[in-house]
């Protein structure tokens, strides 16, 4: 009943920006950690960034290829993460996966949740 839907992939050159969007759907009691990951092409699957709720106060992680160039953001009240791509490389081209761990009810153990995939494409 949960989904992840994302949007806002699609082609840029490089030096552009994109700004991509995951909003979960359904039966939500809570959302623990949002995050984007991303697999390019015969590579393994990375963390890009996290955003970790901690009750009142949230942090975020980003993987040291994107520091500097991309942001995250979480809207509680939309159960959406945002993924802000400035100065896009070729080498960031790749299938970017939203993921969320969240409950569906008070009582039930989080679960890890996956989107179907976005793909970047930044040309030279």
């Amino acid at each position: 009943q949960v989904q992840l839907v994302e949007s806002g992939g699609g082609l840029v050159q490089a030096g552009g920006s994109l700004r991509l969007s995951c909003a979960a759907s359904g039966s939500i009691f809570s959302i623990l950690v949002m995050g984007w990951y991303r697999q390019a092409p015969g590579k393994q699957r990375e963390l890009v960034a996290l955003t970790v709720n901690g009750g009142s106060t949230t942090t975020t992680n980003y993987a040291d290829s994107v520091k500097g160039r991309f942001t995250i953001s979480r809207d509680n009240a939309k159960n959406t993460v945002y993924l802000q791509m400035n100065s896009l490389k070729p080498e960031d081209t790749a299938v970017y996966y939203c993921n969320a761990v969240l409950k569906v009810a008070r009582t039930t153990p989080p679960g890890n949740y996956w989107g179907q995939g976005t793909q970047v494409t930044v040309s030279s």
